[in-house]
């Protein structure tokens, strides 16, 4: 039986509760953690759907052959054992774990690992452009029960990068809830067919997600077995407050999507532990370089060299750093641009006076996520900085759909729009495919930049086998990039977490999402 925070129980209930009263959740014997965050899970299929709270849980209740772990992010063997790729780039060959099995005790073999890539390119939604243009189903074949081989179209540098995300179903539990040829989508929405540490045994895809561990999980539980949790509660609870109240009643023992001002308080409290550390997701404000007055590219720059970035660091209480290229320190490949804007009035009214607005005199949109703090903030430090330029800005907040539903055409999209945008591997493709031509109409293309040369030499990139000139060829990238200013380079905000100090096994990797966190290595202690 659960008790204290019992699931079923409402905050109401909760907060009538006496503090002392409160103990660690408990299903039988073991300890149930849970966890907070502000989003919910619409759809648990992996092949569909990716963002930060929904791939949590599906990258616990499902494996990939590969796996990210660590800061700085490496990949390891998970499903696979071990795994060789070919001189050419075009081939790949994964040696699968024996021990691997689904939650039904059905082996994960070589068809799983077929029929589940296969499945992800045919519904061509979610994680199917990472892949999509160089990996046709034909392409990927069973060898034996333990051996699969890709063979790519075309050498694809990053393809190894890409697939930790890319998780593994079970082919009979989703071929038999294939409902009208719709290769088990309406069921594995809020059902799993994984082979994951844990598994589903409630999902409210707006309240709460309740899963169990496996007790017998073919990798084995770091933390032991007498240290193994019973299962982990994920709770949406969309305001700051309540997240912050619940921790502090350990009503929650881990929280997420905190304020800077919410983590400075959080960590003075005793019994709370801030984990705060340099992430990987860039913001920037994108600018409309086909439409408006920000086609203009002088324009561009003086709105560059007006900005106050220090106004960044301030309002993230220290914990951000500012960009020095339009990749992340740590990104392979990453090198300091010489001469990325700071700012500098002399500069940003030389470049103005060579725009088509010398005087200014303009108004801009400025367009961010409606609820979001930090961007507004922002926003507010963009208005004062360009008075000086005689250009006014109007700060408009639009929920996420409407936003990148306007940024998806030249002719509806702002004239800047505040965008975070987090790698989703440690190949440099990952973050520089977002300044290709083909990005247009996607939340990170919505600049709609268009210099031939860098796409051109994107996907060149893309296809070298020669590291150190592969390399090379992304420092000229993000020189022209920087030069074309398409975006105003902000900063990269710190990861930061509270939860209580008897949470243990906390594995800090900055790939992953902003919010988002490897439950399996996850305890309590006490």
């Amino acid at each position: 039986m659960t008790t204290r925070r019992s699931i079923l129980h409402g905050a109401a209930a909760l907060a009538a509760l006496p503090s002392a009263a409160w103990s660690f959740e408990r299903d039988g014997n073991r300890k149930v953690l849970v966890f907070a965050g502000n989003q919910a899970v619409p759809n648990l299929d992996p092949h569909v759907r990716y963002d930060w709270s929904t791939r949590m849980i599906q990258q616990s209740v499902y494996d990939g052959l590969l796996k990210y772990v660590g800061s700085p992010p490496r990949i390891i063997p998970w499903l696979a054992e071990r795994y060789d790729a070919s001189a050419d780039g075009l081939t790949y060959t994964f040696h699968l774990d024996a021990r691997a099995k689904f939650h039904n005790g059905d082996p994960v073999d070589a068809e799983a690992v077929v029929y589940s890539f296969a499945r992800g390119l045919r519904l061509n939604a979610g994680i199917a452009w990472m892949l999509k243009d160089f990996l046709k189903p034909e392409g990927i074949v069973a060898v034996d029960p333990r051996t699969v081989r890709f063979t790519l179209e075309r050498p694809f540098a990053p393809f190894m990068s890409y697939v930790p995300w890319w998780y593994i179903v079970n082919p009979k539990q989703v071929i038999a809830n294939t409902v009208n040829n719709d290769e088990g989508r309406a069921w594995l929405t809020e059902n799993e067919a994984g082979s994951g540490p844990f598994k589903l045994r409630r999902f409210d895809a707006n309240t709460l997600i309740h899963m169990d561990t496996v007790p017998d999980y073919w990798k084995g539980w770091p933390m032991g077995e007498a240290n193994r949790l019973s299962g982990i509660i994920y709770r949406i609870l969309r305001e700051a407050a309540p997240r912050r109240a619940a921790l502090q009643r350990r009503e929650i023992d881990i929280g997420t999507n905190f304020s800077p001002d919410d983590m400075g308080q959080l960590a003075r409290l005793p019994g709370i532990r801030p984990e705060d550390h340099p992430g990987f997701t860039c913001f920037g404000i994108k600018f409309n370089c086909a439409e408006g007055p920000t086609a203009d590219a002088n324009l561009r720059r003086a709105i560059a060299f007006a900005f106050d970035y220090d106004a960044l660091i301030t309002i993230h209480n220290g914990g951000a750093r500012l960009m020095d290229s339009p990749f992340p320190p740590g990104m392979a490949g990453h090198i300091p641009v010489p001469g990325i804007p700071r700012r500098d009035l002399e500069k940003a009214r030389s470049f103005l006076a060579q725009s088509r607005f010398p005087n200014g005199n303009i108004e801009l949109e400025y367009v961010h996520v409606q609820g979001l703090e930090d961007p507004r903030r922002i926003g507010l430090a963009l208005l004062d900085s360009l008075r000086p330029l005689n250009i006014r800005v109007n700060i408009v907040g639009q929920p996420w759909t409407t936003m990148v539903a306007r940024g998806s055409k030249p002719d509806t999209a702002p004239h800047m729009t505040s965008i975070y945008v987090t790698p989703v591997g440690t190949d440099p493709d990952t973050v520089a495919y977002q300044y290709h031509r083909d990005s247009w109409g996607l939340y990170y293309g919505m600049s709609h930049y268009d210099n031939a040369d860098v796409s051109r030499m994107i996907g060149q990139a893309r296809g070298m086998t020669d590291e150190a000139a592969r390399l090379a060829l992304y420092a000229d990238i993000q020189r022209q990039i920087v030069a074309d200013q398409p975006e105003l380079f902000g900063m990269i905000a710190n990861r930061t977490w509270a939860m209580r100090d008897y949470v243990k096994g906390f594995e800090f990797s900055p790939i992953r999402f902003t919010g988002e966190i490897d439950l399996y290595p996850v305890w309590i202690e006490g």
